[in-house]
């Protein structure tokens, strides 16, 4: 009877605490969750990856002078920086991205969906990557250790590329298992969307998108004596096979609670009021222009890339189009690329196809390098051909369409190389620079090939320039240019030691090269 009621008490009991339990849950908000499965944490992995790549353009398309201010303003396109410049190239990988797509590995691996695990470490690698390249020397082997460390120490960017490059094989390696060695699909639609909201599920898209990621970091090494042109090349043949592959993300209309999610060009988040084309990129592009690097020639991508009365500025040089001729508007807003429902891109198969014309034309296969060079040019055209028309804060541009007879006049023209013998590294890679309009990537190439004047031919120096990086005006020796961000301003409050150990607090700091940017 006593072994009885001693049962009895135990179940009634549990009972009595389990409903003390469900009582005390009433303080449990269900619409934030602590822990998720892989298919809600990949999709702000992956987005947030891409907005860290897209808030670092807001600074980088001033340097490579994709786009110049129309009234000086002491600003970016003439080397003024500050560390908010900066922040958030490090908030949206350290913060944000890194954040979701660590516990989508955790939670992947934990339930068995190595798909998960091979498509975050990509995004993860990628996030890595352009960090490093941005900034050098960054956090990683004693990061993300929340109370544990909260300074923690800056890895060499040597290693950080290690790591970049381990991360992208273990991500292709998870990817290459099968299917059916996943509890769920990479791609989840019911009761909606969730998971690869890149490529909807198609592993081999995802690796290719790691053999063109690692084709991009193996080429950033052309002034390592470890450099290796065909370890590129074969990254090349693994990596994107058309436009169809290119990684990135559709702009959306905001929807509340949503918001920011229109292009971060466009006219609706206005960023770029003050803005109008270089010089630089207008002389490319219309050959009617004064001193245009190919008289005569008109690029069929001047009206779509810019407008058909887009003249351009010098950094520091006010000018550039009147407002009045494009509705009230900067006419940087009537670009395809500000299309405020538009996307954002990272990496493409255009530009894959210049990494390998580079690489091809210094392993000295000129025949290789002169395919892949017209090739990328006309992937380029060819994707912003389909005309349109965009309406957004009462400004409305109507794109022309580029046919075939267009693109085949400009490739025959004398904007192009026309045999592999009349190729150059200048011809390239300013090609290269037009189809990465607006790509902080077009900063990496300029820093490899240290500004060269006789690569970008119609790059001026910014009237004004910032004195740190040019003490003596009249002397053009004593120009420097930018060769990474400022220390972000997150950093220099909250682990400052690690800032200065990397020379941060030097006003000169972004001027001095990153590794790969030093023989």
């Amino acid at each position: 009877m006593k072994k009885y009621l001693l049962i009895l008490g135990l179940l009634l009991g549990g009972g009595a605490l389990t409903s003390c339990e469900d009582f005390l849950d009433v303080n449990t908000d269900p619409n934030n969750p602590v822990a998720s499965t892989p298919n809600f944490l990949l999709p702000g992995g992956i987005s947030q990856a891409f907005q860290q790549q897209m808030f670092t353009s807001l600074t980088t398309a001033y340097i490579t002078q994709h786009a110049v201010r129309r009234a000086p303003a002491s600003s970016t396109d003439q080397y003024y920086f500050t560390t908010g410049n900066s922040t958030n190239t490090f908030n949206y990988f350290y913060f944000y991205s890194a954040g979701n797509l660590r516990a989508t590995i955790a939670a992947a691996e934990a339930e068995g969906s190595p798909h998960y695990v091979g498509a975050a470490k990509i995004m993860l690698a990628m996030g890595l990557a352009h960090a490093t390249d941005m900034l050098g020397d960054v956090p990683y082997s004693e990061a993300f250790q929340g109370a544990q460390n909260y300074t923690p120490k800056y890895d060499p960017q040597e290693q950080i590329y290690q790591t970049i490059f381990r991360l992208l094989d273990e991500g292709v390696a998870e990817l290459e298992k099968p299917a059916s060695a996943n509890l769920r699909p990479l791609y989840v639609t019911v009761p909606s969307p969730s998971g690869d909201i890149l490529y909807r599920g198609d592993t081999q898209k995802w690796i290719r998108l790691a053999n063109a990621l690692r084709a991009r970091q193996l080429n950033h090494l052309t002034k390592k004596a470890s450099y290796n042109p065909q370890a590129v090349l074969a990254a090349v043949t693994a990596g994107f096979q058309s436009s169809a592959d290119d990684a990135q993300l559709q702009f959306e209309v905001a929807v509340p609670p949503v918001g920011g999610s229109t292009n971060i060009f466009g006219t609706t988040r206005a960023n770029f009021g003050t803005a109008t084309y270089s010089l630089n990129l207008i002389r490319y592009l219309n050959g009617n222009a004064a001193n245009a690097t190919y008289p005569g020639v008109v690029d069929p991508r001047y009206p779509v890339l810019a407008t058909g009365v887009s003249v351009g500025t010098n950094p520091g040089v006010s000018g550039g189009t009147p407002i009045a001729q494009t509705g009230n508007a900067s006419d940087f807003y009537s670009s395809w690329y500000a299309r405020d429902l538009g996307y954002f891109e990272v990496i493409t198969f255009h530009e894959l196809k210049f990494i390998e014309a580079e690489a091809a034309f210094k392993a000295g296969n000129r025949a290789r390098a002169f395919t892949a060079y017209r090739q990328g040019i006309e992937a380029h055209i060819r994707k912003l051909s389909g005309g349109g028309t965009f309406a957004s804060q009462g400004l409305t541009v109507t794109f022309p369409l580029i046919t075939q007879a267009q693109i085949d006049a400009y490739l025959n023209s004398a904007a192009v190389a026309q045999s592999p013998a009349d190729l150059t590294e200048r011809r390239i890679m300013e090609q290269k620079y037009i189809a990465l309009f607006l790509n902080p990537e077009a900063w990496s190439d300029m820093r490899r090939y240290d500004f060269r004047s006789d690569i970008y031919v119609n790059l001026a120096y910014p009237a004004g320039a910032n004195p740190v990086l040019n003490p003596t005006p009249a002397d053009p020796a004593s120009r420097k240019f930018p060769r990474r961000l400022a220390p972000p301003q997150t950093e220099t409050l909250y682990n400052p030691q690690a800032v200065a150990a990397a020379g941060g607090n030097d006003p000169a700091y972004v001027t001095i090269p990153v590794w790969w940017d030093q023989p």
